[in-house]
């Protein structure tokens, strides 16, 4: 994995996902360890991020590794009109590893395309977030001691929700069955069904989430993006369409976990928050973990 690019989770085998999982148990265990001394990531995030910007600054920090970048594509010379190309290039003279978030599809991959240094994509607009699927299967692999055969339930924005894209993706390895939950408007994309189907895997389609709710291993919900609609009103009318409520578990597996990448907005009433289902915050914890991992075997550092 040293000095490869990290765009879609595709990237990387099942073989690797396991590699980069079991040395997150290990950061886990011991989180500080300075074997990045010397080491500068950059942090290129075009688009407003509050996770995923500080657990990846928190893991290159609690490795020795210099952090460098910015949080505002305003605070870029993109503003002044330079292209996405010639930023990445100069941001390789300065860098050993460039994190790069931003909003339109197939930016992290035409930065892997111009980059002299790894490229990890931390969200590319409504196509993939593989560091947020790495630690969404670290924590189902942690709350439910495998990753095989679960039945996962993906509920609310499943057409432009990138971490549900690349979850499907990386779930389709593990023998999963997909339990679909959207409104007619914002069904998971043709496309990402069809990692299904080349698997030969089963997915089922709902509108309620009591249809799927008690069949379920893990429940992924997911906030109604309104940065992706271009019509506020196609917005307003799916924004509440789920909203998990404490009682709409009383029936589930005892295994169940509610994870959610965050952040949160209706669609998950607080009153879940300290039921033994709720596992999002600790979901939070894991990605710094996970992004240690992933740093450590990019830059070859273990």
């Amino acid at each position: 994995m040293k000095n490869k690019h990290l765009v879609s989770i595709s990237d990387f085998s099942k073989e690797e996902y396991i590699k980069i999982l079991d040395s997150a148990e290990d950061f886990e265990k011991q989180p500080v360890q300075d074997i990045a001394t010397g080491k500068v990531v950059a942090t290129l995030f075009f688009e407003p991020s509050t996770r995923t910007r500080l657990s990846f600054e928190s893991a290159a920090n609690r490795m020795g590794a210099k952090v460098i970048g910015f949080s505002d594509a305003s605070s870029s010379s993109t503003s002044k009109g330079e292209s996405l190309a010639d930023t990445i290039k100069t941001v390789c003279c300065y860098a050993d590893l460039i994190v790069m978030r931003h909003p339109l599809e197939g930016a992290a991959r035409l930065a892997g395309e111009v980059s002299s240094v790894p490229i990890i994509n931390a969200g590319d607009g409504a196509n993939q977030h593989p560091t947020q699927c790495m630690l969404d299967l670290y924590s189902i692999r942690k709350t439910q001691n495998t990753l095989d055969n679960l039945h996962i339930a993906l509920v609310g924005d499943l057409k432009y929700g990138r971490t549900v894209h690349s979850l499907v993706e990386a779930m389709c390895n593990f023998n999963a069955t997909f339990h679909l939950i959207s409104p007619e408007s914002l069904k998971l994309p043709g496309a990402v069904k069809m990692h299904i189907k080349e698997k030969g895997l089963n997915y089922y389609q709902y509108t309620e989430i009591q249809e799927a709710i008690d069949k379920v291993d893990i429940l992924y919900m997911t906030r109604v993006q309104r940065e992706r609609f271009l019509d506020i009103q196609d917005y307003e009318r799916v924004k509440n369409a789920y909203i998990l409520e404490q009682s709409m578990l009383k029936n589930s597996k005892p295994n169940l976990k509610v994870l959610h990448p965050l952040p949160r907005v209706n669609e998950i009433n607080t009153n879940v928050d300290n039921t033994r289902q709720a596992y999002y915050f600790q979901q939070a914890q894991n990605g710094v973990y996970v992004r240690q991992a992933l740093i450590a075997a990019i830059l070859g550092l273990k």
